[in-house]
C-alpha cells in the first residue's frame, strides 16, 4: 500500500474524542483534569489558518482553545504537535503541486514563541516567512524565538 500524503492524513475523516484520564493519576496531577481531548487534524488546520499576517500564536494556546472549545480539560500534547506538523506540511504539498488553499503554518509557533524545526525547511525556512512580515527573530543558543512575540499574538474566537 502507498504511503498516504500530508493532505490525505489532513483530511482523513474522523471526529474530535474526549478520553476520561481520571485513572490515571499522572495525567490529572500534571494536566489538572480527567478530560483530555484528542483534536483532529483538520480542527488545528481551521485555527491556524486564521492567523492573520503579521500575527504569531502558538501551540499551547490552540489547544487551551480546542480543549475550551470541547469542555475538555485538556488536549493531547503528543497528538498535538503530530497535527500541527501534519497541516504544515500537508500545505506545503498544496504549494507545491499548485493547489492553492495555504495555510499559514509558519505563524503557529511552539511554546515560549520558539520556531518549529519540524516544519517544511526548517527553522531557516520558518524564520524566512516570519521575516517577511517583519518579525524579528532572535537566537537563544541553538533555538529561535520571535521577539516580542506575546504583543503579536492573534486572539482566538
Amino acid at each position: 500500500m502507498a504511503k498516504k500524503t500530508f493532505n490525505e492524513k489532513l483530511m482523513n475523516p474522523q471526529e474530535p474524542e474526549i478520553i476520561d484520564m481520571s485513572n490515571k493519576k499522572n495525567f490529572v496531577e500534571k494536566y489538572g483534569g480527567n478530560k483530555m481531548l484528542i483534536a483532529t487534524p483538520m480542527q488545528y488546520n481551521n485555527v491556524m489558518k486564521s492567523i492573520p499576517e503579521e500575527k504569531v500564536i502558538t501551540s499551547d494556546i490552540i489547544r487551551n482553545y480546542l480543549a475550551e472549545n470541547h469542555n475538555a480539560d485538556y488536549t493531547c500534547h503528543l497528538t498535538a504537535g503530530i497535527f500541527i506538523n501534519i497541516v504544515a506540511k500537508a500545505s506545503k504539498e498544496r504549494e507545491e503541486t499548485g493547489e492553492g488553499n495555504l495555510v499559514p503554518y509558519w505563524r503557529t509557533l511552539k511554546q515560549n514563541g520558539e520556531l518549529n524545526e519540524k516544519y517544511p525547511d526548517g527553522v531557516d525556512g520558518q524564520k524566512q516567512l516570519l521575516e517577511k512580515e517583519k518579525h524579528i527573530i532572535i537566537q537563544k543558543g541553538k533555538r529561535f524565538f520571535v521577539k516580542d512575540y506575546k504583543e503579536k499574538l492573534a486572539h482566538l474566537g
